[in-house]
């Protein structure tokens, strides 16, 4: 796997966990691609019937780390570990529960859109400043995220990039749960054994039809999404806004 992606897997339940807290758990290619090989080994196993994901330290993730991102210039947006991961999360058939806390940046907000439950600690916060880094979203948010909060609400998020807390992530259904300070873990493993309570074949099942008519769609979202970040990389505009936010100081797009 990877240093700053640990794997452990307890009885049936697979946890994932984001572990890079000096960089409040910012996500490399590298850890795009264990995240991936992570999702997809749970689904490969017929033992493995929940996968839970966390991030370790202050923060749940803080988004792409953009040095590391940007060193990667992809061609073919379908053959990069950001896509194998997107593409598993979305087609994952074993309930995925996210238990996150602190900040939730960009990825660290889209891919909650692809878990079956979310459980948010108090005092998390949400954001998805793409187009602030020139940028597109991406993740299939587009279409899933005027889904949950409406059309104008999608655009707070996405065009202004306006960050909420859970009691908005619960209202539009980004959360499922809340935990009060100091009690994710604890939420987290009650419901994780809720779970687990289930006949497993229906709950299996249960799981699927929930996703079931939406696959393609959201693929083709993800491809469309994909192919003009891509673009967006090698933009003048992308290139000011991200050396603007490593100097620290308010891009100039004149």
């Amino acid at each position: 796997m990877n240093e700053h992606v640990r794997v452990e897997q307890r009885d049936a339940v697979q946890s994932i966990t984001l572990a890079r807290p000096e960089r409040r758990n910012a996500i490399t290619v590298a850890m795009y691609a264990a995240l991936a090989e992570a999702i997809e080994f749970a689904v490969s196993q017929p033992s493995i019937r929940v996968i839970t994901i966390q991030g370790e330290g202050q923060d749940f993730a803080a988004g792409n780390d953009l040095a590391d991102f940007l060193a990667v210039s992809p061609r073919d947006t379908t053959d990069i570990p950001v896509w194998r991961l997107l593409k598993a999360l979305a087609t994952c058939d074993i309930p995925i529960v996210a238990a996150v806390h602190g900040n939730c940046v960009g990825i660290g907000t889209t891919m909650l859109l692809h878990c079956d439950l979310v459980i948010a600690e108090e005092g998390s916060r949400f954001s998805l400043p793409f187009v602030d880094l020139a940028l597109v979203p991406e993740a299939a948010s587009t279409l899933l995220l005027p889904q949950l909060a409406g059309r104008r609400g999608a655009a707070r998020y996405l065009l202004l990039a306006e960050p909420f807390g859970v009691d908005e992530a619960l209202t539009i259904g980004l959360a499922s749960h809340a935990a009060a300070a100091g009690e994710l873990d604890a939420t987290l493993n009650s419901i994780v054994k809720r779970l687990l309570g289930k006949p497993p074949a229906a709950l299996h099942q249960t799981q699927q039809l929930l996703r079931a008519g939406q696959s393609e769609a959201i693929l083709q979202r993800m491809k469309l999404e994909s192919d003009i970040f891509a673009e967006r990389l090698s933009s003048a505009e992308t290139k000011e806004a991200i050396t603007a936010f490593f100097e620290k100081r308010k891009p100039n797009f004149s």
